[in-house]
């Protein structure tokens, strides 16, 4: 995962080239969550790099999953990097389903795409597609094992 939302990146170009005119401050480490979403991919990654939590078209919030206890999710990540890229450092687990996943566009079941979101602000830092699309029904549990998720900035 290598994409930066818009306001991420204004965010860290404004911090770093111009003198921190703008600071940003970093979410605290329990509002950093991951978020799960369905739908076409590529209506996904646009309303992720550019929209908002609304549920309206064009917006990420229309596309994430909300039904079957789904919750975003609290994802850790290690020690500072050296090598542009850092990894998750424990499995993240979701609750398991108690219904079949879909979302408020009824995309269905299928997690397409997955978001880092600053929980605290309601805002996707980083994003991007699942290798392999996968389909949580009723009694289903999502994880993203300890190390494979990867931020790289290049």
């Amino acid at each position: 995962m290598s994409a930066a939302s818009n306001s991420l990146e204004n965010h860290i170009l404004n911090g770093t080239l111009r003198g921190y005119a703008t600071p940003y401050t970093a979410p605290v480490a329990t509002d950093i969550k991951l978020a799960l979403f369905s739908g076409t991919a590529s209506d996904v990654l646009v309303a992720l790099e550019q929209g908002t939590s609304a549920t309206t078209v064009g917006n990420w919030g229309r596309y994430e999953i909300n039904t079957g206890s789904y919750a975003r999710t609290q994802i850790t990540f290690g020690t500072d990097t050296t090598t542009g890229s850092i990894s998750n450092t424990a499995n993240c687990t979701f609750p398991t389903a108690t219904a079949n996943y879909d979302n408020t566009n009824s995309d269905g079941a299928t997690i397409t795409c997955i978001a880092i979101i600053d929980e605290g602000r309601s805002q996707v830092m980083y994003y991007g597609l699942l290798s392999n699309s996968k389909e949580i029904l009723n009694g289903d549990t999502f994880q993203v094992a300890t190390g494979n998720l990867t931020i790289s900035l290049a």
